[in-house]
């Protein structure tokens, strides 16, 4: 969890820069812009490209520093189309809570308070799986080990 944590600090980054290029190629006014789906649609695509072409080789920055390395079950690199699957359901740790919160019309401390349950949920159910694997791992094939650091 400290890498996840740690990329979500490094992806800060990479979406104030995708966004401040969205909104001045765009000519975004403010953020309640019509525009404001495109540029959730563009942030997803951008994520994408980051952690597919990462994970086809292996490590993000996060999972460097903390000698993580993802590989298919065989423990080879994943390919750009497994990435890319695992991406697509990486996103079942936010999904269920956006989509509660959507028609709901929840305050800001419903929504992280159900946000971060849920992810605490997510977690604890890998818990259950017979490798302790996250779900989105093993529906995608990928699995996450340690890489020791040569000396």
């Amino acid at each position: 969890m400290a890498c996840w944590l740690y990329e979500g600090m490094l992806m800060f980054a990479v979406v104030f820069i995708a966004g401040w290029l969205f909104s001045t190629l765009g000519q975004m006014r403010h953020g309640l812009d019509a525009r404001r789906p495109l540029l959730q649609a563009f942030l997803f695509v951008v994520f994408a490209i980051y952690f597919v072409w990462f994970w086809s080789r292996g490590q993000t920055l996060a999972m460097k520093t903390w000698d993580i390395r993802l590989v298919d079950r065989q423990g080879r690199t994943v390919s750009q189309a497994r990435a890319l699957w695992r991406y697509v359901l990486s996103w079942a740790w936010f999904l269920p809570p956006l989509a509660v919160m959507a028609p709901m019309r929840l305050a800001g401390p419903e929504i992280a308070v159900l946000t971060v349950g849920w992810i605490l949920v997510w977690a604890i159910l890998s818990r259950f799986h017979p490798e302790r694997q996250f779900w989105h791992d093993a529906l995608a094939g990928t699995r996450l080990v340690h890489v020791p650091r040569a000396a």
